[in-house]
């Protein structure tokens, strides 16, 4: 009898269902999450945790020999190098501390359009975070405090002593400045007359010229 003996046929052969879980297996570490059929799933969850486990016992174990023999197991089963790679190198260390359950999966609630299979996405439980870029902020401007020397040197501008001098110095820049007088509007009124006596002398000079040099 074949109990608790199930195994995950996805409607396919052997071969193909082989390669095909290796596939979901390398595009699972690759991106962390991928959306599949709840089937294919359930059938890729026990074959990438037993990669993972195999990734752990190379990181614990300090034989070199076995680290290479755990690589290389891993390799037949995912079939990718740069898979097992990362996994070995990078992804082993957020599993150090979990026996076990190293996947998450959440059944969708809209099924796939054309045969209306269940959807789901399988994920790693604890993703790398990875940094962000920081932005660089402008500078703030900071009043800087003034020093003691400044202090001192406003205390010494402002203290009684000085605004005196500073009066004192305004008001004989007042009495130094020269005074221009303007011409008053009865001195206008005065030089009027005159510049018309000049005008009709000139006139009568030109008359006796041409009367003593007639043409």
């Amino acid at each position: 009898m074949r109990h608790r003996k199930h195994n995950h046929l996805l409607g396919v052969k052997t071969a193909h269902r082989i390669s095909l879980i290796a596939n979901l297996s390398c595009s699972l570490i690759d991106n962390g999450r991928i959306k599949t059929t709840l089937a294919k799933a359930r059938a890729l969850r026990p074959s990438i945790e037993k990669a993972i486990t195999l990734a752990k016992k190379a990181h614990a174990s300090d034989d070199a020999a076995k680290k290479v023999h755990f690589r290389r197991q891993a390799i037949a089963r995912l079939r990718s190098k740069t898979a097992v790679k990362k996994l070995f190198d990078e992804l082993v260390e957020q599993f150090a501390g979990r026996n076990g359950g190293y996947t998450r999966i959440y059944k969708l609630a809209i099924p796939r359009l054309g045969d209306a299979a269940d959807m789901a996405i399988i994920e790693f439980v604890e993703e790398i975070q990875k940094k962000k870029p920081k932005k660089k902020r402008a500078p703030k401007k900071t009043k800087t405090k003034p020093s003691a020397k400044e202090e001192e040197s406003s205390t010494v501008e402002n203290s009684p002593e000085n605004s005196e001098q500073a009066v004192e110095s305004a008001v004989v820049e007042e009495d130094t400045t020269p005074t221009t007088v303007e011409p008053s509007e009865e001195a206008s009124t005065i030089d009027l007359p005159k510049s018309k006596d000049k005008d009709e002398d000139q006139v009568v000079e030109e008359k006796k010229t041409a009367e003593k040099n007639p043409e």
